[in-house]
Formats: C-alpha cells, sequence, structure tokens
C-alpha cells in the first residue's frame, strides 16, 4: 500500500529479506536491534511472524529510482508480549468499554527493551523532515488498517517530543545502566565506590567463582554451535519460568551468529568440564547490552557474576562507554548501574481511550521522575566519584543480561 509524500513513496513490507541489507542498515545505524541481521533472523527462525503475533509491516521510504531513503521495523501486532512496554491495562479497560484493542501497530525490536532509533532515517540534509513523513505515514497506515493504536517503544527523548505533533502521548519509563568513568581496570571502578559496597561486590565476585568455576567469553568466530547449544538450555530454563513460553527458538540462536557474529559477546560459566551458566550480550561502538541469562546450577551470585560483573569488566577492557543490562531491577543499583529514564510514543485512534490515556500517563511520568531521584541519591558511589556521563538521562549526580 504505497503512500506518495512529495518525491517520497511509502511502502509496507511483509519480508524484511526482500529489502537489501545494506540499504536497511545505511538508515539502521550502529544500533544492532534494529540492523537487518538481527531483525531477519527473527522472521526466518520464525520467532517474529503473524504465527507468533508478530506479523511484519516495516515501512520502507523510497526517493527517486527507489533508493531507500528511510525505514522502520513495523508490526502488526495480536497481543502485547514480548515488548517491555506494557499497556495491557489499556486493552482490558477499552474492551470492557465495548472497544477492540488488538491488533494494533508496533515499531520497536521485538523482544528488545533498548533504547535506539525506531523511525530509521540517515543523518543529513532534510532527515527531520524525513522522519515526520514516515511518522505520518505510520499513522496514516493505523488508520486504513482501522487498530486501535500505534506505539514506538524505546525510542530516544527528542524523537517522542517531535512525534507528539503528531498527536503521540510520551510515556516514561526506567532502567539501569552502567556509564564508563573511564577506567583503568575493575579494581579502579571499585574505588569509585563506597568502602562498604566495594567489599561487597569482591565478596560476591569470589562466591560466584569458588568450587572450581571459570568464565568464558566468546565473540566471532570463536562462538561455535556447541555454545548456542549450551546457551540455549539456560535461555530455554528462565524463559519458560518466566514466561512460560521463550519468545526465541533455538534456529534464532544459530542464525544471530551467523548474521552478526563480530556483535556478539557470549558469556559462559563452566565447572568441571561443563557448562553450568551464561549470558548473552550484544555491542554497538559504544555500549554493551546485556540480552538474556540463564544457568543449570543455582549458584550464589552467579546471575550477578555473568550479567553485571563481567560486562562491566568487558566494557572497561574495550573502552566501551555504557553498559545497559535490561528491563527491570533496582538491585543492578548497588552493582554500579544507575537509573535512567526511558520513552515510547503512543498514539490511540479513540478520542476518549486517549484522553484516559494522557491522563494516566501524566501522573505516571511524575512517579517515574521521583523514583529516579531517589535512586540517583543512593547510589554506591562516593560523592566525589560519580562518573559525570551519569548526569546524562535523569539530570542528577549518577545516574531476556538480567532481565
Amino acid at each position: 500500500m504505497p503512500r506518495e509524500s512529495g518525491t517520497l513513496s511509502i511502502r509496507i513490507v511483509n519480508d524484511i529479506a526482500t529489502v537489501p541489507a545494506a540499504d536497511w542498515d545505511a538508515c539502521a545505524g550502529d544500533n544492532p536491534f534494529v540492523r537487518h541481521a538481527f531483525l531477519a533472523a527473527l522472521e526466518a527462525s520464525g520467532s517474529a511472524q503473524p504465527e507468533t503475533g508478530w506479523a511484519p509491516h516495516h515501512l520502507v521510504v523510497e526517493g527517486a529510482g527507489g533508493a531507500v531513503r528511510a525505514a522502520a521495523p513495523m508490526y502488526l501486532k495480536s497481543h502485547s508480549y514480548g515488548e517491555y512496554v506494557f499497556d495491557h491495562g489499556w486493552a482490558q479497560a477499552y474492551e470492557r468499554a465495548g472497544g477492540q484493542y488488538y491488533p494494533k501497530l508496533l515499531i520497536a525490536a521485538p523482544f528488545t527493551p533498548v533504547t535506539g532509533p525506531r523511525l530509521l532515517v540517515p543523518p543529513g540534509e532534510g532527515a527531520e523532515a524525513i522522519e515526520q513523513a514516515l511518522a505520518a505515514g505510520a499513522i496514516e497506515v493505523a488508520r486504513r488498517f482501522e487498530v486501535s493504536s500505534l506505539h514506538i517503544n524505546f525510542v530516544a527523548e527528542a524523537v517522542t517530543q517531535r512525534l507528539t505533533a503528531h498527536g503521540f502521548l510520551v510515556r516514561t519509563g526506567e532502567q539501569f545502566h552502567w556509564v564508563n568513568g573511564g577506567y583503568a581496570d575493575f579494581d579502579d571502578f571499585l574505588t569509585a565506590l563506597a568502602s562498604r559496597k566495594c567489599k561487597i561486590i569482591r565478596r560476591e565476585r569470589r562466591a560466584a567463582l569458588d568450587d572450581g568455576v571459570s568464565v568464558e567469553i566468546l565473540s566471532g568466530s570463536a562462538i561455535a554451535e556447541r555454545h548456542w547449544d549450551a546457551f540455549f538450555r539456560f535461555y530455554m530454563d528462565t524463559g519458560g519460568r518466566k514466561w512460560g513460553r521463550p519468545y526465541l527458538n533455538r534456529a534464532f540462536f544459530s542464525m544471530l551468529g551467523a548474521g552478526m557474529a563480530d556483535r556478539i559477546v557470549l558469556v559462559l560459566a563452566r565447572r568441571s568440564g561443563e557448562y553450568i551458566a551464561g549470558a548473552l550480550n550484544l555491542r554497538s561502538s559504544d555500549t554493551l547490552y546485556g540480552r538474556y541469562w540463564g544457568c543449570s546450577e543455582d549458584r550464589p551470585f552467579l546471575h550477578f557474576e555473568l550479567c553485571y560483573y563481567q560486562a562491566i569488566e568487558y566494557a572497561i577492557m574495550h573502552g566501551i562507554g555504557r553498559v545497559e543490562a535490561g528491563a527491570q531491577g533496582p538491585h543492578k543499583l548497588q552493582r554500579g548501574y544507575g537509573p535512567v529514564t526511558t520513552y515510547s510514543a503512543h498514539w490511540l485512534h479513540d478520542k476518549g481511550l486517549h484522553a484516559a490515556v494522557a491522563r494516566y500517563l501524566e501522573a505516571e511520568r511524575e512517579e517515574v521522575a521521583a523514583e529516579i531521584a531517589w535512586l540517583a541519591d543512593h547510589t554506591p558511589f562516593r560523592r566525589d566519584a560519580v562518573p559525570g556521563a551519569m548526569v546524562e538521562r535523569g539530570g542528577r549526580p549518577e545516574d531476556e543480561s538480567g532481565e
């Protein structure tokens, strides 16, 4: 269903494999979760398909001669699972009032609570105008499909502010990120913490790695299918307990490894020659993203070691500026991860639902801001050693990995 906007044409793509990877990635930039290989692995493995409630309806903006100028990973959703921005209450309230909330449209990286580009527009002259055309095109699709709503999850704050001109409502949330203060090594990082917190972390690391536990960090061609076999067992154990039905299948991980090996950092724990736990991270040029964790042995503090401390150590060693440890987890605060604000944007077709959600979000934003402010005053850092970058998203001093 093409839509003309000046010299631009916007069309829907139901299979990302039909878009050349180089064209898509030229729009997507460095964030791994909107790269062609990641999204294609989700579709080709069957993890993100109509049968799982994730029907691809990607938007592609083309200029003269069919050149791809912008894109957006968009899905027609029959539920709200795997999104990490929870609107189940909105759906229930709307349906009690006689409306039909599903299907809805979602622009997001599936199963991934990571902030990044969603309206994929390369930087340069005219970029904001193309972004606005893409947003307007997404709303037109929502109207033509007669869906209840259009959502854009984990998007940059500046983008959400521009989207308000199109009638989107802004929602905030909370995550915990670690910021590299230019540390020489992990011990240098610990010196920035209060003495008591430093001792606790040292004790946790010793306990996690006692009884002959060792850690391997694998990336690129070093990751073999046997490593994915081991990690998938861990993922299924954690996913089965938390969600009942894990979102990803075994084929996805092999495809991810084949298409993005250089972006993967796989942390595995081994004891007596057997792998007993693992944490999967992806990386960009400046951020390490913790995604999934699992284990076959319940060992004290091993989760913290693989998901948080090994990630910090890796980031320091490789000069990476930030570690994002996924959704949830105030327990991350005492391990050096500070609170940051996340953003999403929501367009609701029904005026009554729009008004009700707008009132709810106004109160929710105040609660989120107050909680982040309180948490920012209770980090484990010494007052004279807070990394300057931690002021970044919360505006205060300091700010499936461990989800």
